[in-house]
């Protein structure tokens, strides 16, 4: 019978593969005699300011071939929305071209009217040549001296020029720029005769093929960036340790008082009425309401920790390099499905301690509590780009491997976990014995209501990450290159402790107001960092970008909701782990009648 222990050397078998395969890939088959053909492909055109919104190549009347050949892709370059083709020029290894011809072409009107649109837009086109990113606008708008819109030029740029580094053998880098002399008039919906041109120019380098991709990583390291990045750290560290040592102070010394307290109150006098946490010793460990549902989510919660970090030490091993097309979408699909096993152990598990008795209910519960939502927002997502023609549309293929996915691998784990879990027969370890009729909770006042105790207890964990975020945003929808895993990683340990120390701050407070409901606010206030995280997309996408149109935006705001509902299950659960300790811990170390 599978264990959480089996699930997780197999993820691991499979991560170092992935590590393996992704450190190694860049650098095994790349070299070329002069005059040898090196693959260069088309991938993709959109507008620059729409990181969502990209369409295949050829959907501009650019010089086709008669018959397109596309590249086999990966799933996660396809997830990506990676569509790479041949390209239509030709860059022969060590042979220099001077202005020569693609295709001459007729352009139509409509063919005009479609390239003024995309130039109005900020069109680029992006290519990969011997797997380096290349990309360029495909023209220009001049705007002139304070003209109105309706006066604005539209020009096509028709040669395109490339110049490449070699050493020795091997490709080293490659830039491309455009000749502004040679543009076509596109202002009007007039016929015009089009030829393409590309100039290639060869250089060689000293630059070792080994470091070939530091070009693309060190725009993240420039010492302002990095003055910055070391900024939020500092700044989070502050948070950190003032939050830490506020509640350590105030919570040893209020505790001690506390056991000081109850403890001469039983040697004076054991009728009398007791006050305080130590008031609701028989209803603290009381279960709480809709147990499946809290055990699905912490059993999620977990697994989406352990997705979470396994990211992360395959970040920081090196295989995330800039421009790995897909390699993370590829992991997280893989890596999700590997850990399936362990929301269903930990959901399980909870979930009979708890006394729960309908487990295969609380199974099904858990492997759709973020599956769910995140299939019907994909649903709805991949309709609209089918809708657009856009390359982030999944082919039928592609949604087939990840439904094989899903039921082969993710659903059987899933079972395998939720039966080790069912037989595990742990009993839920309560220092102190429930009572059978609940006692009545005191009114409090508003600002100890869940709500108000929610925007409390993520304000903190927020406040110590949302310098970081805006590079992570401008990585993911945008064209920023991130590359910093290790302060990155610094962040979210930083992000776990004061979620953990804040939960366990609202926690005292809540049981020393006498409210021994803490199950779920624990949970709520752990995860609702979430919910600050969507109202920073709301404050980036209006102030902070330029997207637009209905595909981004609802791309931008369906996905990122998807996001931050894990990050609410996975800090939810971290509340309530951190909560739950707290409270085991204080109520072993008084005399619970």
């Amino acid at each position: 019978m599978a264990s959480p222990a089996a699930d997780a050397a197999s993820a691991l078998l499979v991560l170092l593969a992935f590590a393996v395969a992704g450190v190694f890939s860049d650098g095994s088959d790349h070299r070329y005699k002069a005059g040898e053909p090196v693959p260069l492909y088309a991938n993709k055109v959109g507008p620059f300011h729409n990181p969502s919104e990209t369409y295949r190549y050829f959907d501009l009347p650019f010089c086709s071939p008669e018959k397109v050949k596309e590249k086999s892709e990966a799933l996660g370059e396809v997830l990506n929305g990676d569509r790479l083709v041949d390209a239509p020029y030709k860059l022969d290894f060590r042979v220099d071209y001077d202005s020569k011809a693609v295709c001459s072409k007729k352009l139509a009107k409509e063919d005009v009217a479609k390239f003024r649109n995309s130039v109005a837009k900020d069109y680029y086109f992006q290519m990969y040549y011997d797997d380096l990113p290349l990309w360029g606008f495909i023209g220009k708008v001049d705007k002139g001296t304070k003209l109105p819109p309706t006066e604005w030029k539209y020009y096509l740029y028709r040669h395109i020029i490339f110049d490449i580094l070699y050493n020795n053998d091997r490709v080293i880098e490659i830039n491309v720029h455009t000749d502004q002399s040679a543009l076509v008039d596109l202002t009007e919906d007039r016929e015009t005769d089009v030829e393409f041109l590309y100039t290639v120019k060869w250089k060689e380098t000293p630059t070792p093929f080994e470091k070939r991709m530091e070009k693309y990583s060190s725009s993240s390291n420039m010492p302002h960036h990095l003055e910055v990045h070391w900024f939020s750290i500092i700044n989070s560290c502050v948070t950190v340790l003032l939050l830490t040592g506020f509640l350590a102070t105030i919570l040893m010394r209020v505790l001690k008082n506390d056991f000081v307290k109850y403890a001469h109150d039983e040697e004076v006098a054991d009728d009398q009425e007791e006050s305080g946490w130590k008031y609701i010793h028989g209803d603290v460990f009381r279960f709480p309401k809709n147990k499946s549902l809290f055990s699905a989510a912490l059993g999620t919660g977990t697994q989406l920790f352990a997705l979470t970090t396994f990211i992360f030490l395959l970040a920081l091993v090196g295989v995330f390099y800039p421009y790995n097309r897909g390699a993370l979408f590829t992991a997280l699909v893989v890596i999700y499905a590997l850990t399936s096993g362990i929301a269903g152990y930990i959901a399980t598990a909870f979930y009979c301690q708890l006394e729960g008795t309908n487990w295969v209910r609380n199974l099904l519960l858990t492997g759709c509590l973020f599956c769910g939502p995140l299939f019907l927002t994909f649903c709805f997502l991949n309709t609209v780009a089918i809708a657009y023609s856009a390359t982030a549309a999944l082919p039928f293929g592609t949604i087939c491997v990840i439904v094989l996915i899903w039921t082969l691998v993710t659903f059987p784990l899933l079972v395998l976990g939720g039966i080790a879990g069912k037989n595990s027969k742990s009993e839920f370890q309560a220092p102190c014995r429930t009572t059978k009729y609940p006692r009545e909770i005191p009114p409090l006042p508003w600002y100890r209501t869940t709500v108000p105790q929610m925007a409390m207890a993520g304000f903190l964990p927020f406040s110590a990450i949302y310098i970081e975020l805006y590079y992570i945003f401008a990585s993911v929808w945008g064209h920023r290159i991130y590359t910093i895993y290790s302060i990155l990683f610094i962040v979210f340990i930083i992000l776990l402790i004061v979620t953990a120390f804040i939960t366990v701050a609202l926690t005292y407070f809540q049981l020393a107001a006498e409210d021994h409901e803490w199950w779920w606010r624990s949970f709520l206030c752990g995860g609702s960092t979430g919910f600050f995280v969507y109202g920073y997309c709301l404050y980036y996408y209006y102030a902070r970008s330029d997207m637009s149109g209905f595909m981004q935006t609802s791309f931008f705001f369906g996905y990122m909701a998807c996001i931050c509902y894990a990050f609410f299950l996975m800090l939810g659960m971290i509340g309530f782990r951190a909560a739950l300790f707290f409270v085991r811990h204080i109520y072993k170390s008084i005399k619970c009648e």
